[in-house]
């Protein structure tokens, strides 16, 4: 079920040069990798699904990109996709995530006791906290390229396995074809559910199709643990409360997704992963945890000194606005998380956002006090440990292009979970 707009065998009619995308405008990690001899070579491939070539860098072409925003440009249409085309994905990975190689191996850890700290953040300038991830389902294809009877199949295996989780995780299925446009509204103004995309990005990839069909919402009673199926991958797991007790926020997710996955490998249904990548999701820039931990936190002194950036750029970490990608800042308020996903574990990347957020708000609180803070000022973390050879980050060009600049415009934030 190829989603480009001509079969792949009709293609093969014109040669690779008739047939390669114009890329001279462009600016994304397909762009900058694709060749015409990598075209050529790759054009007539395809997944056993029926994904082709054209398929994965579909959305890159047509999205340009921004002359200082370096997306991704591509995306995975099933599990084989990074196998079939991984002449290309390998180096779009290794540009995306720091030089990681095709020999490198992802790490896992979702014991949440191996967390130091994250009870103690300052509630005086944390507001809220919040853990995501995503996960596909072996045995079916990506949302790019998925059929409808896949996708409802996916999502009537996720009601029934959502259904069977008791205790804090007791709670419900809101499908968004059932719910009355207030019901829906009422979500998304809560900051608990998306909306249907707008991105070209999203649009592109084929991620939007046949919408709402197939799409939905759970979440617990207490509306503190969330998952979204069938949006940009098969789920969204989420984890959140108010202020600012990340090990509270963590536990809670390790907790949850350990649950969820069992009960998918007890129905026959594994999640896709792999020693190499890690988890696999939609965008490459997803891969290997596909997390991101987050903390709404006040920095308004902090915020304005000349070394905010760098400081943030030296704990691996990134900033937003409280409404999401290339957003504002209100009241001096951020949105802090790690830079990272692939290549280091859970824990290491909750840890680098907790010991990461205490520094900048004993920064915060030293500026209150008119004091200096360069003795305060770290110096980068590279942890070189988690790489073969840690030689190459010593020419890592430093991005700041994650998961949602490269599938989403700003304007689509306003649906990202918030509190």
């Amino acid at each position: 079920m190829p989603f480009s707009n001509s079969h792949n065998l009709l293609k093969m009619k014109y040669s690779g040069k008739e047939e390669f995308p114009d890329l001279s405008q462009h600016n994304n990690h397909m762009a900058k990798v694709l060749t015409l001899e990598m075209y050529s070579k790759l054009r007539d491939k395809q997944t056993s699904s029926g994904f082709t070539l054209d398929d994965v860098i579909q959305t890159g072409i047509d999205n340009p990109g921004h002359p200082f925003i370096m997306t991704v440009g591509c995306v995975a249409g099933d599990e084989e996709s990074y196998v079939v085309f991984k002449d290309l994905f390998d180096p779009v990975i290794r540009d995306r995530h720091g030089g990681y190689k095709p020999t490198d191996k992802h790490k896992t850890d979702l014991n949440h006791e191996n967390l130091q700290g994250g009870d103690d953040l300052d509630s005086n300038y944390v507001l809220s906290s919040r853990v995501r991830t995503g996960r596909s389902i072996c045995g079916f294809c990506l949302p790019p390229h998925c059929s409808r009877g896949e996708r409802r199949a996916i999502e009537k295996l996720s009601e029934e396995a959502l259904g069977s989780l008791d205790g804090e995780f007791t709670g419900k299925y809101y499908a968004l074809k059932n719910m009355t446009d207030q019901e829906q509204q009422n979500l998304i103004d809560d900051h608990f559910l998306f909306d249907k995309p707008v991105s070209p990005l999203l649009l592109a990839s084929g991620m939007a199709r046949d919408w709402p069909d197939g799409r939905g919402i759970w979440h617990n009673d207490n509306k503190t643990f969330l998952v979204w199926v069938n949006e940009e991958d098969h789920l969204r797991v989420i984890s959140m409360q108010k202020g600012g007790n990340m090990k509270e926020v963590f536990t809670r997710f390790c907790t949850g997704l350990t649950k969820i996955e069992n009960v998918f490998k007890n129905n026959g249904r594994a999640f896709m992963w792999n020693e190499h990548l890690g988890y696999i999701l939609t965008c490459p820039s997803n891969l290997g945890t596909g997390l991101r931990a987050g903390v709404h936190v006040k920095l308004p002194n902090l915020s304005k000194h000349e070394k905010f950036g760098e400081i943030l750029k030296k704990l691996r970490l990134q900033k937003r606005g409280t409404g999401g990608v290339d957003t504002a800042a209100v009241g001096g308020i951020f949105d802090i998380s790690n830079a990272d996903r692939l290549g280091f574990s859970e824990v290491e990347l909750v840890q680098m956002v907790v010991d990461g957020v205490k520094l900048l708000i004993e920064m915060e609180k030293r500026l209150e006090k008119r004091q200096a803070i360069d003795d305060l000022i770290p110096a980068q973390k590279l942890y070189f440990q988690f790489f073969t050879f840690p030689t190459e980050y010593l020419s890592l060009e430093y991005t700041h292009n994650f998961p949602e600049v490269s599938q989403r415009p700003a304007s689509f934030f306003k649906n990202d979970v918030q509190i």
